[in-house]
C-alpha cells in the first residue's frame, strides 16, 4: 500500500496551518486511505466511514449501517445517505474530538476511474482532502492504485 504524503502534493497547504493541525489531518488522511485500501483488497469494496481523532489523541472509527433498500427497489445501498448520516453524527459529537476524516468511494468522471476520497477537517476550521484512484488489476484479485492527489473540500463538521 502506498503511504500518502500530502506534504509532497501541497506544500503551501501545510505551511498555511499550525504544525499540530497539519499533523492531525495528515495522520487521519493516511489512516483513512490505508483502511480503505485494506477493505478494497480484502472485500472488493468499502462502505463510507469516518475516523475521529479524539481530544486525548486516540483514533476511533465511526460508521453507520446502510438503510434497508426499499421493497421492490434496487438492492444498492445509499452511500450519499450514509455520508449524510455520518456527517450529522460527527456534528452532534464534535466536542468529543479535535479532527475527523470522512472516507468514501467516488467516481472520477473525467478520468473514468473509481477513487478513494478522504476529506479531513479540524476543529480550528482547517480542511484537507485527497483522492487515490484505483482499478482492478487484469484478471487478478488485487488492485492497482494511482497517484494520490489533493482535492478541494469545504468544512461540514465545524461549518457554523
Amino acid at each position: 500500500m502506498a503511504s500518502p504524503d500530502p506534504t509532497s502534493e501541497q506544500p503551501s497547504w501545510r505551511a498555511s496551518v499550525p504544525e499540530a493541525t497539519a499533523t492531525d489531518l495528515e495522520n487521519l488522511l493516511g489512516t483513512g486511505m490505508a483502511a480503505a485500501q485494506e477493505q478494497l483488497e480484502r472485500s472488493g469494496g468499502f462502505l463510507p466511514f469516518a475516523l475521529v481523532l479524539e481530544n486525548d489523541g486516540d483514533v476511533r472509527l465511526v460508521a453507520v449501517s446502510p438503510a434497508d433498500p426499499e421493497a421492490g427497489g434496487n438492492s444498492d445501498f445509499d452511500a450519499d445517505g450514509m455520508i449524510r448520516d455520518i456527517t450529522e453524527l460527527l456534528r452532534q459529537h464534535r466536542d468529543e474530538f479535535r479532527a475527523a476524516a470522512i472516507v468514501c468511494d467516488i467516481t472520477l468522471v473525467e478520468e473514468d476511474s473509481d477513487a478513494i476520497h478522504v476529506a479531513t477537517e479540524h476543529r480550528d476550521r482547517a480542511v484537507f482532502a485527497a483522492v487515490l484512484p484505483y482499478s482492478p488489476n487484469n484478471g487478478g484479485g488485487d488492485w492497482a492504485f494511482g497517484d494520490l492527489a489533493a482535492d478541494t473540500n469545504e468544512p461540514v463538521i465545524w461549518a457554523d
